[in-house]
């Protein structure tokens, strides 16, 4: 099971893009669609947001960090983030981390409040 987790977030898209952003979006769920069945992700999530003024949508790899280390340093996943960072705004990528890796988490931060002075 996946303990890791990238998160790829979008903001608006460009005014004028839309149908290029359309095009994009329906690339990159192909491109990551390819990776999850040739055993390059276990798995992908796609969530769009309803208009807030601050995230319009994600998408979360799942996977070991050494598979999605690799899936950052493919040509084609460079290719396609420089082409939606030219489509919306606000395009980040956050490493994170899920199921078995959150307890991991939590325990380093565990560890870590213990050698902090505790104040009422």
């Amino acid at each position: 099971m996946a303990d890791r987790c990238l998160m790829i977030t979008w903001g608006q898209v460009v005014r004028g893009r839309e149908e290029r952003a359309l095009e994009n979006f329906n690339e990159v769920l192909g491109y990551y669609g390819r990776l999850q069945q040739e055993g390059k992700i276990e798995s992908f999530d796609t969530v769009l947001c309803q208009p807030n003024g601050h995230l319009n949508g994600y998408i979360q790899l799942n996977g070991s960090a050494e598979q999605l280390a690799d899936a950052r340093e493919e040509d084609e996943f460079q290719r396609i983030l420089a082409e939606s960072a030219l489509i919306v705004d606000d395009l980040r990528v956050i490493d994170g981390v899920c199921n078995e890796g959150v307890a991991q988490q939590v325990d380093v931060f565990q560890k870590a409040v213990a050698k902090v002075p505790q104040s009422v």
